[in-house]
């Protein structure tokens, strides 16, 4: 039917889907004006190495909105960070929302939501009380409507 979207699943992405964390991530990156070819190439390099480790030992776990004809449309992975002990959090691991992402002409359909209701859904599964993540001003409504708030985290450039 025309102006319906496509029905799409959420699954969990394996180290097979590398290929596509790895453009989503870069296209998440270049949407956000982040980074030279350079440094986008020398990014994406790491990140296949680093993402392969941890999605083999679980430590990084996706979720992929995928299409019935199996094309993935949108995508957002969970990383399971150490973190300091301090009153709120005892310490060990913590669950950090990246690289989400949705394909531009599948935008606006709520993919991105679904992918974090995904994400949480299997953090509280989990016994993690918190979640973080860095939102970019394009995303950051997603989160606010899903109940996420800002923190107080500052950064400079060393």
């Amino acid at each position: 039917m025309p102006g319906r979207a496509a029905p799409v699943r959420i699954r969990r992405a394996t180290v097979r889907d590398l290929g596509v964390l790895r453009r989503h991530r870069d296209a998440m990156f270049r949407d956000m004006g982040r980074g030279s070819p350079r440094s986008l190439a020398a990014a994406d390099r790491a990140y296949a190495v680093w993402a392969r480790r941890l999605l083999r030992t679980g430590d990084l776990v996706g979720f992929l909105a995928v299409l019935r004809d199996g094309t993935v449309v949108a995508g957002g992975c969970v990383w399971l960070r150490e973190h300091q002990p301090h009153p709120v959090l005892a310490g060990g691991r913590v669950p950090y929302l990246l690289s989400m992402y949705t394909e531009p002409a599948h935008r606006g359909r709520g993919l991105a939501t679904k992918i974090v209701r995904a994400a949480t859904r299997w953090a509280r599964a989990r016994g993690f009380p918190r979640f973080f993540l860095h939102a970019s001003e394009k995303g950051r409504g997603v989160y606010e409507k899903l109940g996420w708030s800002r923190t107080w985290e500052m950064e400079t450039k060393l």
